[in-house]
C-alpha cells in the first residue's frame, strides 16, 4: 500500500477530529444553549473509501494480526477486528488474548477448506460474497458455521430463501438463536402461505408451529378455504398420528370469512376415522357452529387476517354546487383486502389511519418507494394561487410523517410514478390555466428533485402506469385543454416515444396494469367546445402494441381513483361531467362485489393505491 495514501487518511480523520473539537470549542465561547442542533457533515463515500484501504492493507498485510489457516494448505493475514465484525470465535479469541501476544494463530478442523475460508473473509471485508454459488455452498457454510460467523450465513439464507427452503431456512434460524433471520423467514411463510403448503416440506411441519401460522393475523390468502386445504393436506401425511391434533388445528381456521360455496367443500370432506380403534374425530364439528350467525361481528372483526396489500387513501374533495361549502380532506383512510360477510356477499372495511400535516390537499400524486408513502403537490382549494408544491414522506411503521425538499415546480393533476429507486412527477397544472411539460425525479438518498428529459408537450389530466421498469403514459389535456388519444413510453434521458393511439380520446381517466397488460377506464372526452363523460373502456396489449376495447362503463367516473388489489381492478369514486354529481364508492366497483362502510370525500383520483407488504399502525 502507498504509504501517502494511509497517511492522506489518517490526517482527514484527524482534521475530522479537529473539526468536531473547534465546534465544541466555539459552542462553549458563546454560551450556546445545550439543545442548539447539531450540524454534521459527511461524505458518501466515505464507508467503501475505509472498506478499500483495509482491503489493500491485508493484501499487503499492514498490521495484520491474525493468521487463519486451513488443512489444505491456505494461509490468510488479516486484521482480528475487522473479522471479529462477523465471527463470534474470532471475538472470543480476542478477549483471551494474551497483552503481550502480537499475532493470533488460528488453524481450522479438517472440514474446512480453503474456499469456504476465503468467503467469509470477504464477506468481513467487502460485505459481500462474489464467489457463491451452488458448488461451494456446504464449503461456504462449513467455514461459516466453524468460525462463529452468522451473518455470512444470514446472507446466503436470505438470498437462497423460496417456498421449497423458507421452514428449513426458519429451523435453521431457531435452532442457531438468528432472531432476524427467523423474523425473516416466518414473514416469507405467512405471505406465501397458500404456495408453501403445496410443497412437500410443509407436510413435515411440525403441529405446533403450524398451529402458530395458522393463529397469526397476518397470514396472507386469498380465502380462508385455502387455509382449510391446508390443513387437511397436513391431516392426511399422517392421518393415525394427526387426527387427534387436527380439531385444535381446524378451531384456528377462521370458517366465517367463508362462502356458502366454500364451505360446502369444507362439508364435503370427510377425514373421520377411528383412532385408537374407538375415538371418532370430527373435523368440522366446531365450523357450523362459527359458520353460523351465533358468532358477533366483534369476534369477527377481531380475526380479520391482515392482507399484504392495502388500498390507502389519501386526501381529495368531494364536489359541491356551493363552492364554500366545498373542503378538501387531510384524512387518510385504508382497507383490507376482500373479506366474506354473511352469504356470498363481499365487503372492504375501511378504517380511518390519520391526517396529512401540512393543508388539505387534491390533484396531488402519491407513490410508494422502500415501504414509504410519498405525497406531493396538489391543490389546498379551488383558486389559481393554491397549488402546491411541498413534499412528505409517511412511515406507517412509526406512524410518523416528515417534510421532504419541495417540488421545484407548482404542480397538481399530475401523475407521480416509481421507477426503481426513485420518484418521477410528470407533467401537470402549473395554475388553472397553464399545464406543464417538465418531469421532475426525486432521490430519497439525497432527499432532492431534479428535471429530466421533459415531455413532448404540456400535459395534465394523464394517467400513467410501470410496467417492465418502464413509464408508460395514456391521454390528457394537452396546452389547448383537450383530450388526447396518445399513448407513449417516456424515459427520463431520452424522453417520448410514442405507441399506438387509444381508439378514444380521455383525460381524468385511470390506467393500471394487470397480467402484462394495461387497463384505461372513465374520464372526460371532446364534445365539439365542452367534454363529456367518457364511458369506453380500453385494453392495451403492451408487446404487440394493440389497444382492444372491452365493456364499458355504465356509469361515469371522471377523476376516479383507481388500483389493482388481489388480481383485480377497482374503479372508485370520481363524478360525472354531465351534471358534477359525485359518485359514490358504494356504487363505484363495476368488476367486483359490492363495497361498504366507505369513508367521504372520495373523487380525486390520486388518493388511492395499492401498497405492497405495508404493515400499518394498530392492524
Amino acid at each position: 500500500m502507498d504509504p501517502k495514501k494511509l497517511k492522506w487518511i489518517m490526517s482527514y480523520n484527524d482534521r475530522r477530529i479537529g473539526m468536531k473539537e473547534g465546534a465544541v470549542k466555539e459552542t462553549e465561547g458563546n454560551n450556546m444553549e445545550e439543545d442548539e442542533p447539531l450540524h454534521r457533515y459527511h461524505r458518501q463515500s466515505y464507508p467503501s473509501e475505509i472498506f478499500q484501504t483495509l482491503e489493500e492493507m491485508k493484501m499487503e498485510s499492514i498490521l495484520t494480526d491474525l493468521i487463519l489457516s486451513t488443512e489444505d494448505g491456505l494461509s490468510l493475514h488479516v486484521h482480528s477486528l475487522v473479522m471479529a465484525a462477523v465471527s463470534s470465535v474470532i471475538q472470543q479469541k480476542l478477549r483471551e488474548r494474551d497483552g503481550d501476544e502480537k499475532e493470533i494463530l488460528l488453524r481450522l478442523g479438517p472440514e474446512v477448506n480453503g474456499s469456504g475460508l476465503a468467503a467469509v473473509v470477504e464477506l468481513a471485508y467487502t460485505g459481500v460474497i462474489t464467489s457463491l454459488n451452488k458448488d461451494n455452498i456446504t464449503q461456504i457454510q462449513t467455514a461459516a458455521v466453524s468460525l462463529g460467523a452468522q451473518r455470512v450465513m444470514e446472507l446466503f439464507l436470505e438470498q437462497e430463501m423460496d417456498i421449497h427452503n423458507c421452514l428449513d431456512v426458519a429451523s435453521f434460524a431457531e435452532a442457531y438463536g438468528m432472531a432476524d433471520l427467523l423474523e425473516l423467514a416466518e414473514d416469507f411463510v405467512l405471505r406465501r402461505f397458500q404456495e408453501i403448503s403445496a410443497t412437500p416440506k410443509f407436510q413435515d411441519l411440525p403441529a405446533e408451529k403450524l398451529l402458530q401460522f395458522l393463529r397469526c393475523d397476518a397470514l396472507s390468502t386469498p380465502s380462508e378455504l385455502a387455509v382449510f386445504r391446508a390443513v387437511v393436506t397436513w391431516v392426511e401425511a399422517d392421518p393415525t398420528e394427526r387426527l387427534p391434533q387436527a380439531e385444535e388445528l381446524m378451531r384456528a381456521v377462521r370458517f366465517p370469512f367463508m362462502t356458502f360455496r366454500e364451505f360446502r367443500e369444507v362439508r364435503a370432506v370427510n377425514l373421520s376415522m377411528e383412532c385408537s380403534g374407538e375415538v371418532e374425530v370430527e373435523l368440522y364439528k366446531s365450523a357450523l357452529k362459527e359458520f353460523g350467525f351465533g358468532i358477533s361481528d366483534r369476534v369477527v372483526r377481531q380475526r380479520v387476517r391482515h392482507p399484504k396489500d392495502a388500498l390507502v387513501l389519501v386526501g381529495g374533495d368531494e364536489l359541491q354546487p356551493d363552492m364554500g361549502q366545498r373542503l378538501p380532506s387531510k384524512q387518510l383512510w385504508f382497507a383490507n383486502s376482500l373479506r366474506s360477510g354473511t352469504g356470498l356477499v363481499k365487503e372492504i372495511e375501511w378504517r380511518l389511519l390519520g391526517e396529512m400535516p401540512d393543508q388539505a390537499r387534491f390533484r396531488h400524486g402519491v407513490g410508494v418507494l422502500d415501504g414509504q408513502l410519498y405525497v406531493a403537490g396538489g391543490c389546498h382549494f379551488y383558486a389559481k394561487s393554491d397549488t402546491m408544491k411541498s413534499v412528505y414522506r409517511y412511515d406507517p411503521e412509526k406512524n410518523h410523517w416528515k417534510r421532504l425538499a419541495d417540488l421545484h415546480e407548482l404542480r397538481s393533476n399530475f401523475m407521480l410514478v416509481v421507477s426503481g429507486d426513485s420518484l418521477y412527477a410528470v407533467g401537470g397544472d402549473k395554475d388553472i390555466n397553464t399545464n406543464l411539460d417538465s418531469v421532475e425525479k426525486y432521490s430519497p438518498e439525497t432527499d432532492t428533485w431534479s428535471f429530466c428529459h421533459p415531455l413532448d408537450q404540456a400535459l395534465s389530466g394523464h394517467a400513467a402506469t410501470v410496467w417492465g421498469g418502464e413509464i408508460f403514459i395514456s391521454g390528457g389535456f394537452n396546452c389547448k385543454y383537450e383530450c388526447l388519444v396518445s399513448m407513449f413510453l417516456y424515459h427520463p434521458e431520452r424522453g417520448t416515444t410514442y405507441l399506438a393511439e387509444m381508439t378514444h380520446d380521455r383525460a381524468q381517466h385511470c390506467m393500471e396494469s394487470l397480467n402484462n397488460r394495461f387497463y384505461v377506464a372513465g374520464g372526460v372526452c371532446n364534445l365539439r367546445k365542452y367534454y363529456t363523460d367518457q364511458l369506453v373502456c380500453e385494453m392495451y396489449n403492451p408487446v404487440s402494441d394493440i389497444w382492444t376495447v372491452f365493456t364499458p362503463l355504465p356509469i361515469p367516473h371522471v377523476g376516479a381513483a383507481s388500483a389493482i388489489l388481489e388480481e383485480r381492478l377497482y374503479i372508485l369514486g370520481g363524478y360525472c361531467q354531465e351534471d358534477y354529481n359525485n359518485v359514490n364508492i358504494d356504487e363505484a366497483d363495476m368488476y367486483i362485489q359490492s363495497i361498504k362502510s366507505t369513508p367521504a370525500n372520495v373523487t380525486d383520483k390520486e388518493h388511492i393505491l395499492t401498497v405492497d407488504q405495508l404493515l400499518w399502525p394498530n392492524g
